[in-house]
């Protein structure tokens, strides 16, 4: 994808008027990055940030106003059809599954449109069978599927013809702690095995700590951030505190460099400085101090993300 906007037009009846204003939005405003393949990159930026809008210029489902995009070579836009049996793609909120069938019937139908081979489906669906855990519900209408069961199929279905990216829109909303780790879990060992390339985008940040090597961030239709996760810490100011129980109250600890931030009884809360050494810190603590506990924390995704759409350095 280079330097590709996507504008629409609006329009809005003012009052007063019979006639409506028309007004343009630009969705997605000069984007450009390139996705390497066996690369799991997510995809993010808050509501109306134009993270739908691209993953819909990637599917071919909506054209660029310029700018160029290509997606296994191919432009989506024009090669819709060929480039549908080159990728996968899972809406966390809308399912590609009939509703009224069983699983196992919506999967056979997937491999009739995507004309799969007969001994190639029989292996795939067992393949996807066994490490989705679909066994117990291939049976079972989809309508009375669980929310982590129809996530399971839906991404069955998408990986039935072997595709080499794999496109997922919030798969994980919704779902349960044991869905989550399932499918969390799924995903990390199709791209480290397979080498399936996969471009998430997510709300749901444990999703991309567990997963994505690199994350690309984009806000107002324009890119925030690219780089991997280290690098957003880094970028947003993320610090880390050493938090220290003493076997009594007492002054704030004295350490060259790494100065107190807060004194609650016994504990207190030191700010580490860039590039310092957690152990040594603690060794040299150790060696004045009488301590009971320590804990390391680091500033958490949420709020390293949080600071980068507010702009904070």
């Amino acid at each position: 994808m280079t330097d590709v906007t996507k504008t629409f037009t609006l329009r809005r009846r003012t009052r007063g008027r019979l006639r409506r204003e028309r007004t343009t939005l630009d969705a997605v405003d000069g984007v450009s990055f390139t996705v390497p393949r066996g690369e799991f990159l997510g995809y993010l930026g808050p509501n109306g940030a134009g993270k739908s809008t691209t993953i819909k210029m990637l599917t071919g489902i909506l054209t660029p106003t310029s700018g160029r995009v290509r997606v296994a070579g191919l432009d989506p836009s024009r090669s819709r059809t060929a480039l549908a049996r080159r990728i996968g793609v899972v809406f966390g909120q809308r399912t590609t599954l009939w509703w009224d069938l069983p699983l196992k019937d919506s999967l056979t139908l997937v491999r009739r449109l995507y004309r799969v081979e007969e001994t190639a489906y029989r292996a795939r669906l067992a393949e996807l069978t066994a490490l989705l855990e679909l066994e117990p519900f291939l049976a079972t209408p989809v309508r009375q599927l669980s929310l982590g069961q129809r996530m399971r199929g839906d991404l069955a279905a998408a990986l039935l013809h072997g595709p080499e990216l794999l496109v997922l829109d919030e798969p994980t909303i919704g779902l349960d702690v044991v869905s989550k780790a399932t499918v969390r879990g799924f995903l990390a060992r199709l791209n480290a095995e397979r080498g399936t390339t996969i471009l998430l985008t997510t709300h749901d940040l444990g999703d991309i700590e567990r997963l994505c090597r690199r994350v690309l961030i984009i806000d107002h239709g324009r890119t925030a951030f690219d780089g991997d996760l280290a690098a957003l810490r880094r970028t947003a100011g993320a610090d880390r505190q050493l938090v220290v129980e003493l076997a009594a109250p007492g002054p704030p600890v004295e350490l060259d460099g790494v100065p107190v931030t807060d004194v609650e009884g016994p504990r207190q809360t030191l700010r580490l400085p860039d590039g310092a050494n957690a152990a040594s810190v603690v060794a040299a603590l150790a060696a004045r101090y009488e301590i009971r506990d320590i804990a390391l924390r680091e500033t958490g995704i949420e709020e390293i993300i949080a600071r980068l759409y507010r702009g904070d350095r």
